[in-house]
């Protein structure tokens, strides 16, 4: 028996985006391009840019990082990340 894995994971996706969304958000507001915030904080901009697109999966250290960088502690950017889901966001089904 072989396992396949799914390719797209629509809640994932969802995730990935409101936490692009917010870290783009809170960026802009310091008035700071992708090129100067990765530099001032030691994060690579591709990074930044594929995070911010929703379009890569962010390892916690850089996540916590990335909250503090944003003015955020991590607990106060997970409640803003939850904030914008829908009620009962899940990442795995029942």
């Amino acid at each position: 028996m072989q396992y396949k894995r799914k390719n797209s994971n629509p809640q994932k996706d969802l995730l990935l985006k409101v936490i692009g969304e917010i870290i783009h958000e809170k960026r802009n507001a310091q008035g700071k391009g992708i090129l100067l915030f990765s530099y001032e904080y030691d994060i690579s901009n591709s990074s930044i840019a594929l995070l911010e697109k929703g379009k890569r999966d962010v390892q916690i250290t850089t996540l916590w990082k990335l909250a503090n960088a944003l003015g955020m502690t991590f607990s106060e950017f997970v409640t803003e990340v939850e904030r914008r889901l829908p009620d009962n966001f899940k990442l795995i089904e029942d």
